[in-house]
């Protein structure tokens, strides 16, 4: 069979990009190994683990809340396996959703494992048998794999990966979380609330080491206040494995030998792009020491009608950045001309509160030598925060001490996910803290924060702090 475009892989940025071909008129076929299409992010990724924070956090304002709010009752009880059931309907739900539009956009799906014959011909194994497709245009959109810690290696039951921690049968007596991140902070934040030990062990000095500093901090403060054993600056060297319990052995930040015991070990230190089976070499390409496909700003390989997005290309691992990357390769290929301002691409924790960032923070600001002034406003002063109760966080908005271009918007709090949303389009269209301050901001509404933020960030004018 001969196509004009073949995407490999049928994650967010595989199948948006199909379906975006399919829309400029191209004849699209998308491969995919597994038995459901949405790669990671819709199976074993970002719908599950929000699905589990949501229902996590239903208990945990049952248990913990309720009763400030006047609503009295028997305490319940978790059941866990109806919350992975749960979960799997939201997933079987998503990923149903994603068929329906490969047959409204006529786009031939593939079963079975992808690899290159060359570089025009892409081999498809399935169950029953392999066949070869061809193509003008070929998309390597794969995705990414768990890291796993050469010590450390996932046996799936105790010593686990993001993976596993999404359908586990049993609520962890003492969860340990390798890593301080993303992944570990959402994962261990649903199995404290529904009553688990949650130790996590970070290497870096600060909880989420990529987001600005400040919001690491805070964020410490808020799970440390909420139970969460957080020991930061550790160097995990060993974890062992004996019957149902999982020891984890490291140093301390003074170099003392520290370790922890539980019965389930998750290990969430990164990702890294999975490029397995592919057979690049027969393509012509090869990927670099990180295990990434290298490309240009039009997103090509070495090779100029293969592309590569998502995952196995640098930039962050975001699902949402994966979806734009899909869009500007279909659409470079009917000779528009898309662009991505990845520097605007926001980055988000669904803890609770939430975490979201976007353009520079402000160790990048100090190191680039760069002038900027700071605004900041705290939750706590917000009516609508204390109305819902929810008065942790703050937002912080960096702005060019010259021009008052926002250079950075970062927010822990409620809705933090949304709200940071605000700061992406200001900065798109290159706002300054005064144009944000000047914008009506509805009351009583969570966005307010930002706009007492820009005021302070010019001439130090909040009205509510």
């Amino acid at each position: 069979m001969n196509y004009d475009v073949v995407v490999i892989g049928s994650g967010p940025g595989g199948y948006v990009c199909a379906i975006r071909c399919a829309q400029l008129g191209f004849k699209t076929a998308l491969v995919e190994k597994y038995s459901t299409l949405g790669g990671t992010c819709l199976n074993v990724g970002c719908i599950p683990s929000k699905a589990l924070l949501d229902s996590s956090e239903h208990f945990y304002n049952a248990v913990h809340h309720f009763a400030e709010h006047g609503i009295d009752g028997a305490a319940p009880q978790v059941n866990l396996p109806k919350m992975i059931e749960r979960k799997q309907s939201v997933i079987d739900t998503t990923v149903g959703g994603i068929d329906f539009l490969m047959k409204k956009n006529n786009i031939d799906v593939l079963r079975g494992v992808g690899s290159f014959v060359d570089a025009h011909t892409v081999a498809v194994a399935g169950a029953e048998g392999t066949s070869n497709v061809t193509a003008k245009y070929v998309v390597v959109a794969t995705g990414s794999k768990p890291i796993e810690l050469p010590f450390a290696k996932f046996d799936k039951e105790r010593i686990i990966s993001s993976t596993e921690a999404l359908k586990l049968q049993e609520v962890p007596q003492h969860l340990i979380v390798i890593g301080g991140g993303v992944i570990g902070l959402e994962m261990g934040s649903v199995y404290h609330r529904l009553g688990a030990k949650v130790t996590v062990i970070e290497y870096a000095d600060s909880l989420l080491p990529t987001m600005d500093v400040a919001m690491g901090k805070e964020m410490q403060r808020v799970l440390k206040k909420q139970g969460m054993d957080l020991q930061l600056s550790t160097k995990v060297e060993a974890v062992e494995r004996s019957g149902n319990e999982v020891t984890v052995r490291a140093v301390n930040k003074k170099g003392e030998p520290v370790s922890w015991t539980g019965d389930y070990c998750l290990v969430s230190v990164g990702r890294r792009p999975y490029t397995d089976g592919l057979n690049l070499a027969a393509a012509g390409l090869a990927t670099d020491e990180r295990g990434r496909i290298a490309v240009n700003d039009h997103l090509q390989t070495a090779v100029p009608h293969i592309y590569a997005i998502g995952d196995v290309v640098r930039g962050a691992m975001l699902a949402h950045k994966a979806e734009e990357e899909g869009v500007l390769v279909a659409e470079t290929l009917a000779g528009e001309k898309p662009h991505i301002h990845y520097h605007l691409i926001p980055n988000v924790v669904y803890t609770w509160p939430e975490v979201a960032g976007v353009g520079h923070t402000e160790q990048e600001l100090k190191a680039s030598g760069r002038n900027f002034k700071s605004g900041s406003f705290p939750m706590r002063a917000l009516g609508r925060s204390r109305a819902s109760g929810d008065t942790d966080g703050l937002v912080k908005i960096l702005a060019d001490a010259q021009t008052d271009e926002i250079l950075g918007v970062h927010i822990v709090g409620a809705r933090a996910a949304d709200l940071v949303m605000e700061g992406v389009v200001a900065m798109e269209f290159r706002a300054s803290a005064e144009d944000l301050a000047r914008i009506s901001h509805g009351h009583p509404t969570y966005s307010e924060a930002l706009k007492e933020a820009a005021l302070d960030a010019t001439a130090k004018r909040s009205i509510h702090s």
